[in-house]
């Protein structure tokens, strides 16, 4: 009852960024653009990106890579369009890791998806710089979305025992839960088809 209060007030304080007050209505909020980012995983690491200074949306953070869905695609097909375009790499399994709400210079709703196995070298497309980050070192990581992302992999996928070993080897994935594994653009799916 008392989060319920507190969760109520919050939403009457809600203030737009143009400064019009909107009561308690989150309908008044502006729509999230739909987003993808990547845990692409080699050994005990994870890919992240210095992006350019350039950039509109944190410029120079070191960050996962990703970016926007388009309009008639799902996430995963953005996932896989944009490691493509960004990376040159064309990811053979894909694991759902957690959806975040992200506030920056656009609202995003970011669907994170973990690469544990792809084709391709990975090139440098569109970052300042690439860089491998141990999975322990989130705090390397400079977005906190992205930090919870990892922590969510890794309490998802490697408390579990799932995720990469420290040789590279993935390690028993029949064991994983049947909506969180995607082969090949195919999702496994439970007995009651969720």
């Amino acid at each position: 009852m008392r989060l319920s209060r507190t969760l109520s007030r919050a939403a009457q304080r809600y203030v737009s960024s143009n400064g019009e007050r909107k009561g308690g209505s989150v309908t008044g909020h502006r729509q999230a653009l739909e987003c993808v980012a990547a845990l692409v995983l080699k050994k005990s690491t994870v890919l992240a990106e210095k992006r350019k200074p350039t950039k509109r949306v944190a410029p120079g953070a070191v960050a996962l890579p990703g970016g926007h869905v388009e309009p008639g695609e799902s996430a995963e097909e953005a996932l896989r369009r944009e490691l493509r375009e960004e990376l040159g790499i064309v990811p053979l399994e894909v694991w759902y890791v957690c959806t975040l709400l992200h506030r920056s210079a656009e609202f995003r709703k970011l669907h994170y998806f973990a690469v544990p196995r792809w084709e391709g070298a990975v090139e440098n497309h569109e970052a300042a710089s690439l860089r491998w980050v141990p999975l322990a070192a989130s705090h390397d990581l400079d977005l906190e979305v992205d930090q919870l992302a990892l922590a969510e992999y890794l309490r998802v996928y490697r408390d579990a025992g799932h995720a990469r070993g420290t040789d590279g080897r993935r390690r028993r994935d029949d064991a994983l839960p049947n909506h969180a594994m995607h082969r090949t653009g195919r999702s496994r799916r439970s007995p009651s088809g969720r």
